[in-house]
């Protein structure tokens, strides 16, 4: 009885196995995959990034301008030399008091996070700098670009979206 039951463990065991030349055919197939998908998937991560960046400076574009339309409207106190936008981010968060009213109206939720660099600090430009300056002068947030040195998918770089 046992070598009866030996004998049939040996013969499926024997067609189980795979032999060295189909080890390294599947091998090389799968080297061949990785090696196409490994780039396509950098690819697609980076796609991911430029788009979340591009709606983040919409957004906060979009609540400056708000903020600026607002001031221009006379519903929010500003500063003479701040023309009117918001004197930092952080106001745009914190909220701003409606003129008649004790309510805070707030342009955004949070400041989003630079998917380029990890981090909400945003590269700004006040109305006072230079149309093509990097740096901010501190008197108002006219603008705002990511501080990442990257450059984008479309040759340009990111902080001159």
């Amino acid at each position: 009885m046992r070598r009866v039951f030996r004998k049939r463990i040996e013969v499926l065991a024997a067609g189980w196995g795979f032999t060295l030349i189909e080890m390294i055919a599947a091998m090389t197939i799968m080297l061949v995959l990785t090696t196409i998908a490994l780039p396509m998937a950098a690819v697609v991560v980076k796609r991911e990034k430029e788009r979340e960046l591009r709606a983040d400076l919409r957004t906060m574009r979009n609540a400056i301008d708000r903020y600026k339309d607002f001031a221009d409207r006379g519903m929010i106190p500003t500063q003479m030399d701040t023309f009117g936008y918001p004197p930092t981010l952080k106001i745009l968060v914190e909220g701003v008091p409606l003129k008649g009213s004790k309510d805070k109206y707030k342009f955004l939720r949070k400041i989003p996070v630079d998917p380029m660099t990890g981090n909400t600090d945003w590269g700004k430009r006040s109305m006072q700098d230079d149309p093509d300056s990097q740096s901010w002068g501190g008197q108002d947030v006219f603008d705002v670009h990511s501080k990442s040195q990257g450059i984008g998918m479309d040759g340009i770089p990111y902080a001159d979206w």
